[in-house]
């Protein structure tokens, strides 16, 4: 048991050990000058204290939408990936699946990956048309 946990126990405490070196270091050598910029939040790039009338600007919230909607869908992508490999458990993969007589062949998983795809790369042309991702 020691033995198989040696090796995590030791990269946590190395870890460490280079987070709060790093923080010490910078604290002791680091320069001190603050001003009321440096105090301020960051957000976006806007400033935090204006009008509560102030317009912000939709293009941030298409490319936030954009990126979570293509992140989430090639997401779905990794357990496709894992179940196809060739070395995957019988019982567990794809041909555990198959053998079940779950899925008709593999082609058929194949086939939906590929429409899905299709999906998604329409998605990503329809967001290019429109000009979510042109930045003027």
């Amino acid at each position: 048991m020691e033995s198989e946990f040696l090796p995590v126990f030791l990269f946590l405490a190395l870890a460490t050990l280079l987070s709060v070196g790093m923080l010490v270091t910078g604290r002791l050598f680091g320069p001190r000058r603050t001003s009321a910029v440096k105090e301020m939040p960051y957000e976006s790039g806007m400033d935090p204290v204006h009008d509560t009338r102030r317009r912000f600007d939709v293009k941030f919230h298409l490319v936030a939408i954009a990126f979570l909607v293509f992140d989430v869908e090639l997401l779905f992508l990794y357990p496709w990936a894992v179940a196809a490999r060739p070395d995957a458990a019988a019982v567990r993969g794809i041909d555990g699946a198959v053998q079940a007589g779950l899925i008709a062949d593999r082609w058929l998983v194949f086939c939906g990956v590929i429409a899905f795809l299709f999906l998604l790369l329409l998605g990503f042309v329809y967001d290019w048309r429109k000009g979510v991702f042109r930045w003027r």
